[in-house]
């Protein structure tokens, strides 16, 4: 959710956070540091499409792909279930992709939240499975999840609502929303939580355009009528038909909102539990106890949306 940078060809040099900003014509030098942020690498994109990583997050992804080799006899679901455990106790970190002024891909394999942990699951699997599974794979694959339509413009084209994100991410042909097979109802809340809450947002409380696109958004996805989900009093039953590896994500009471959580389904030793960036434990985890266990334990908590990577 951020501006879009000018169109003219040229090299800029920019200091975010201490990192490198892979920009469209040319290197960005770095001026700055920051603890534990390591030198960052550059590379060329159009002005609309500047990445930021670290040497650190290269040297994960290069582990990732010695760790995940030979994976063309394998299953999506075993794929997927490598991956997210390729990361099993990587620190959570909240708001990782607020770090920088501008609209960028940001690529953080050192840390996550439960959305960036969902996302860089998918894309890494996917990543591992095409015929070139190069790092510019990767951005690419993360980039078409994360942003609309897979086009960085400014903030309000990464998708931020985790309904819409599974909407526009089926939309792709990427996973499909199975809640309503599995016996899941329609939820048709209102969803404006983010412009109803703008003064949370530094990129929407004093910004009447951005925060207007939003509304725009919010408004779009209210046209769609809802969303399904299997309410939290039918998870017991239906679990046996729940995917291993299906993303889950944990619907809300809260007004304007949609999801305040989500993950994998994980199936092990015949319990359906799920595997996360958990903020209570602090980093990628199992959860100890059932699915259901889980929902029931949240007070805000009335279901959760299920959804089959393809």
């Amino acid at each position: 959710m951020k501006d879009i940078n000018s169109p003219i060809i040229r090299v800029l040099t920019i200091v975010i956070f201490g990192l490198f900003i892979f920009t469209p014509h040319g290197k960005a030098d770095i001026i700055g540091n920051r603890k534990d942020r390591a030198t960052a690498l550059t590379q060329k994109a159009s002005i609309a499409d500047k990445i930021v990583f670290t040497q650190q997050d290269k040297k994960i992804f290069a582990s990732y792909l010695a760790f995940i080799n030979n994976v063309q006899s394998l299953s999506i679901n075993n794929i997927l279930e490598k991956t997210a455990l390729f990361f099993l106790n990587t620190p959570y970190t909240g708001q990782t992709l607020e770090l920088n002024k501008e609209e960028t891909l940001t690529v953080n394999l050192r840390e996550f939240d439960c959305m960036t942990y969902v996302e860089t699951v998918v894309a890494l699997s996917e990543t591992a499975l095409s015929p070139n599974p190069s790092f510019e794979t990767f951005t690419d694959k993360l980039r078409n999840i994360r942003y609309r339509n897979g086009n960085i413009q400014n903030y309000a084209s990464r998708i931020h609502y985790t309904s819409d994100w599974m909407y526009e991410t089926e939309r792709k042909g990427v996973l499909e929303n199975i809640s309503q097979s599995l016996g899941g109802i329609r939820e048709t809340k209102k969803i404006d939580f983010m412009s109803s809450h703008r003064q949370a947002y530094r990129q929407l409380k004093d910004d009447g355009t951005m925060w207007m696109a939003i509304r725009s958004i919010e408004e779009t996805m209210n046209r769609r009528g809802g969303f399904y989900y299997l309410p939290k009093e039918t998870i017991l039953s239906a679990a046996a038909r729940i995917p291993h590896m299906a993303v889950i994500a944990f619907t809300t009471t809260i007004g304007g909102l949609d999801t305040t959580h989500m993950g994998f389904a994980f199936r092990k030793d015949g319990k359906l539990s799920f595997i996360h960036a958990s903020s209570t434990g602090g980093k990628i985890m199992i959860q100890p106890g059932t699915l259901y266990e889980y929902c029931d334990s949240q007070k805000s908590c009335t279901g959760i949306i299920v959804a089959e990577i393809k």
